[in-house]
């Protein structure tokens, strides 16, 4: 850490001091301090005002390692103003303290007559990134509010507007196949899972860069509600099921970062935008669907939909042999239990890969968890009446038997991530509020980078 910095005239100093740093440098505050209980401990923080009672500086406790969630709780904590670190930090520590600034100051208040008040600003600091910190922040900004709105304004068509904004925006070519078409065009399961509701199902093709660079296609599942279709989900497991497409809406999201910050690759993403409703021409239990692939399924249950549209969505995005497949999927409560809900899960069948994206994660304060393609648990998935079921026949290791149906899905030697995340947070913490995020899509950002970009 180099020396303090000159403060500027309308910002108001913070400084990230550890118990030693408050004795040593901050003695002029000692008596404010122990009257407010301060002692440089993480997580707190202290207002110190002069002799006016105008705001002199603010003391953040330091943490053992200072990252992205350091100040950001800060935001809507402080009183309005604009403020700047007072210290300089290294490139990646200060990027991260911006970027966490502006997370913690998202407010989802689209159906609330108040409207969320002004929210301090942060002056970006020396050696941060401030292009990627904006585009991260849209990003995430996106997947949050795509994934909180409820399902009667984000349904499919809702999805496709906000992916042709999306490809208008980045000079995207961008295409639709919806309804009945998906019939004709040989998505068959995309079309078998969303037939049911009034709002037809679609598959979106949006495709950028230069196409003689490295390929990276990205495949989300958008299921704007999921309802269990026939095997009907309880009140209770369909209360959340607006977040259903929040594999989609990561895609997205990871999409809008790619294309902002100009990665030099080809990019490619799928969304198959469906409803599982429920009618008189819904998918029945132990129908047998024949996929784009021409593989039949069995539907062991109408609630494991999600890996259908995803089986034909990757499908087509594997028969251009990408140099990089990655999908994003609420598929499983299986590797929610195994993880909870703040740790997404997900299968890589490429041991470099998984090492590199395992590595992100931890370095950028967005983690992911890696789980086994354990082969011996193929067998679970075979049917007596067709190649295979949409279910295990066990109900142990739920999230590993998902990935190995999805892998059917891949052409062989193709590198494949699969992600399987929870797309929402249950609780409110320092730069994650309750309600819809984005969940790995950092990391990932970071793994195509370094794979296609350095």
């Amino acid at each position: 850490m180099k020396a303090w910095r000159f403060p500027l005239a309308d910002a108001i100093a913070i400084y990230i001091v550890s118990s030693d740093q408050l004795q040593e440098q901050h003695s002029d505050s000692t008596t404010w301090c122990q009257v407010s209980g301060f002692a440089g401990k993480a997580g707190t923080l202290c207002i110190v005002p002069d002799a006016t009672g105008n705001i002199s500086k603010v003391l953040v406790g330091k943490p053992e390692q200072i990252d992205t969630w350091t100040l950001a709780d800060l935001p809507k904590t402080l009183p309005t103003g604009t403020y700047q670190l007072a210290d300089n930090f290294s490139a990646a520590v200060a990027t991260k303290l911006y970027l966490g600034w502006h997370l913690g100051s998202y407010s989802f208040d689209r159906y609330k007559l108040t409207k969320a008040s002004k929210i301090s600003k942060l002056h970006p600091p020396e050696n941060a990134d401030v292009a990627y910190v904006k585009a991260t922040t849209e990003a995430t900004y996106l997947v949050r509010d795509l994934v909180t709105t409820p399902s009667n304004n984000m349904g499919p068509e809702q999805l496709e507007e906000v992916a042709r904004n999306l490809a208008d925006t980045h000079e995207a070519k961008m295409s639709v196949i919806a309804g009945g078409d998906l019939v004709i065009e040989n998505y068959p399961m995309i079309y078998a899972v969303g037939k049911a509701s009034t709002r037809a199902p679609r598959l979106i093709d949006l495709r950028w860069g230069n196409e003689n660079a490295p390929q990276v296609t990205l495949v989300g599942k958008g299921v704007c509600f999921d309802s269990g279709g026939l095997d009907i989900k309880s009140a209770v497991g369909m209360k959340l099921m607006k977040k259903d497409m929040g594999g989609a809406a990561q895609v997205l999201g990871l999409a809008q970062m790619i294309m902002s910050l100009k990665l030099p690759i080809h990019l490619r993403v799928l969304v198959a935008a469906v409803e599982n409703s429920i009618a008189g021409n819904a998918l029945r239990p132990l129908d047998i669907l024949t996929s784009r692939k021409g593989t039949t399924v069995e539907v062991g249950n109408t609630d494991a939909e999600g890996r259908l549209v995803l089986a034909d969505a990757l499908w087509e995005a594997s028969s251009e042999e990408p140099d990089l497949l990655i999908d994003c999927a609420t598929l499983t409560g299986a590797a929610r239990v195994a993880l909870g809900t703040e740790v997404p899960a997900f299968f890589c069948n490429d041991s470099q890969t998984t090492t590199a994206l395992l590595t992100s994660g931890q370095a950028l304060d967005d983690p992911l968890w890696n789980l086994p393609l354990h082969q011996p648990y193929r067998s679970m998935l075979d049917s007596a009446a067709a190649d295979m079921n949409n279910i295990a026949s066990g109900s142990y290791g739920g999230a590993i038997t998902a990935a190995l149906f999805l892998q059917e899905f891949i052409q062989p030697d193709l590198s494949w991530i699969h992600v399987d995340l929870m797309a929402y947070n249950l609780r409110s913490l320092p730069g994650r509020p309750e309600g819809g995020d984005a969940m790995g899509m950092r990391a990932l950002f970071d793994l195509i980078k370094q794979k296609f970009a350095s």
